[in-house]
């Protein structure tokens, strides 16, 4: 317990938002920042590296980069039980996720600028997200785009497959959505795509947190006689609480080699652990007191929001055969990943110009599965802490379909979507035929609803738990992370996102950690860099 462990910030995970936040205090070499990664350096792994290994990237296969842990049974799924667990290596989740970048859309972001004021207006989240991007691939609006950050974006494949322009036509024809070329210009938010925008380099390597901000120059404390960033990270280190003095954080609890060791921190501690920041929360006695009480947590601070409003996206699938002569990618790029997809509205007409279904083509010998999300879903779950244990794992429970709309909506998906995509493609070449769910299935409500619920699998887009927003508009923490209740305690991960976002969530959590490092260099004028300059 000695006191020699003391830093200007702490920050608990290397994600998205923490690895920003981390780099960007650091530029400013007088300022120390301590890192508290759970897991390992496994950036140069072969399966972390290589891109072609994302899809197959699950703790089943790769145990040793995931937290373990299961959820609570699906009351909407017949009590089915899916994984609650993340990335447990430096750069978190985006080290093991698979790697589409998809931005917030401008309506999600005028939701967020009317609940937090301007500051999350979508011009502003805009100019943060160009600030952040290396694009490489076409567009038809350059505006829209960075092509000097530290985030390598790859938009693949450069020639997309034949099985890919069937799809995309399909699509085109079932829809009367006209093809896109770039889904991240504001201005074509909708419509089918032949070509994703992925973390990647451009040999097709992984680009995560970790490789875009904290890549060995960076984490190395020393070079060549001058002296470098005060940056110090400590791996294989599991944050237990924040340490508390009248309010105020003061520092962090962890286990570090079989030992309980503190470091204190004379400015900030900043959350961004993903899915574990609000047990982390809630062992510090920040929570809902009768839930504290029981677990025999002392109450810092009584908020009965932390761990409430969960959200994620639904996933189910359409399977279709091929053709056997179409490629589902081509052969000198095997990076792409993915075989074509789509963004497109809520097909009963609630919303037409909004985001609300996300369909992307996986491709294999012979088959060409459609993944279906659902982007919009109303249904809400709970993260509870089961005691004060902090390696036990908490009660989570997702809600999958608790509210009887999302199954609606997903059953219009396939009605509507689905059944014409699946005639179209046809038309286009006879030998794609749609084999799961067969087209009778769709035609009856009930052997649909049977068919969704048997086959409905989990996405990793959990967000909005830790809220931001007002305390009494179900707020964790306020528009810049800061949680209520105590001092210099800050929330910065996708948990804080305050209204649902309409795509994969690793873009929404480095755009959140850009704006809360950007916010805490401004009160700290020293902190500015020429490379993080303002906007």
């Amino acid at each position: 317990m000695k006191r020699e462990l003391t830093f200007d910030y702490i920050v608990i995970g290397t994600g998205p938002a923490g690895a920003v936040i981390a780099k960007t205090l650091t530029d400013n070499k007088k300022t120390s920042v301590l890192v508290l990664e759970a897991g390992d350096n496994n950036d140069k792994d072969e399966p972390i590296r290589d891109s072609v290994f994302a899809p197959e990237l699950e703790e089943r296969f790769f145990p040793n980069y995931f937290w373990q842990g299961e959820g609570v049974p699906q009351a909407g799924l017949d009590d089915r039980v899916f994984e609650w667990t993340t990335g447990r290596l430096l750069g978190g989740g985006s080290s093991i996720n698979g790697e589409q970048y998809v931005r917030p859309t401008s309506a999600v972001f005028q939701e967020w600028e009317r609940l937090l004021g301007p500051l999350w207006s979508p011009e502003r989240a805009i100019r943060r997200f160009k600030r952040l991007e290396k694009y490489n691939g076409e567009t038809d609006n350059p505006a829209a785009h960075g092509f000097h950050g530290r985030i390598d974006i790859r938009q693949a494949p450069a020639v997309p497959t034949s099985m890919a322009d069937k799809l995309t036509e399909a699509i085109e024809q079932a829809t009367g959505f006209p093809r896109i070329l770039d889904y991240n210009d504001p201005d074509t938010p909708l419509g089918p795509f032949t070509r994703w925008q992925l973390y990647q380099k451009p040999n097709g390597q992984r680009e995560s947190s970790s490789t875009a901000f904290l890549s060995p120059e960076i984490m190395t404390p020393t070079g060549r006689g001058v002296r470098g960033r005060k940056l110090t990270v400590f791996f294989d280190t599991t944050a237990l609480r924040i340490l508390f003095s009248r309010k105020r954080a003061i520092g962090v609890e962890f286990l570090k080699e079989g030992k309980c060791v503190r470091a204190y921190s004379r400015k900030k501690v900043i959350v961004s652990a993903g899915i574990n920041s609000p047990q982390l929360l809630m062992l510090s006695g920040i929570g809902p007191a009768k839930s504290l009480k029981e677990a025999e947590i002392p109450v810092i601070f009584h908020n009965p929001h932390v761990g409430r409003r969960l959200k994620n996206h639904t996933l189910n699938f359409a399977v279709f055969t091929t053709n056997h002569n179409d490629r589902a990618l081509p052969s000198n790029d095997p990076s792409a990943l993915y075989t074509g997809g789509a963004f497109l509205p809520n097909p009963n007409g609630s919303a037409p110009t909004r985001r609300s279904v996300q369909l992307i083509g996986i491709g294999s010998d012979g088959m060409l599965t459609l993944a279906i999300l659902f982007l919009r879903p109303k249904s809400r779950g709970t993260i509870k802490i089961q005691n004060k244990d902090p390696l036990k794992i908490v009660l989570a429970d997702e809600g999958f379909l608790a509210d009887p709309s999302d199954m609606e909506a997903v059953k219009n998906i396939y009605k509507i979507y689905i059944k014409d995509i699946a005639l179209e493609l046809a038309r286009i070449d006879s030998s794609y035929r749609l084999i799961s769910p067969t087209l009778d299935v769709i035609e009856d409500d009930l052997k649909l609803e049977k068919f969704i619920q048997d086959n409905f699998d989990h996405n990793h887009h959990q967000q909005s738990f830790l809220r931001m927003a007002p305390l009494n508009k179900g707020g964790v923490v306020d528009r810049l992370g800061k949680v209520h209740g105590v001092k210099d305690l800050i929330v910065a991960d996708a948990s804080i996102i305050p209204f649902t976002v309409d795509g994969n969530t690793s873009a929404a959590a480095f755009l959140i950690g850009y704006t809360i490092a950007r916010q805490l260099r401004k009160k700290a004028p020293h902190l500015r860099s020429m490379e993080w300059e303002e906007e």
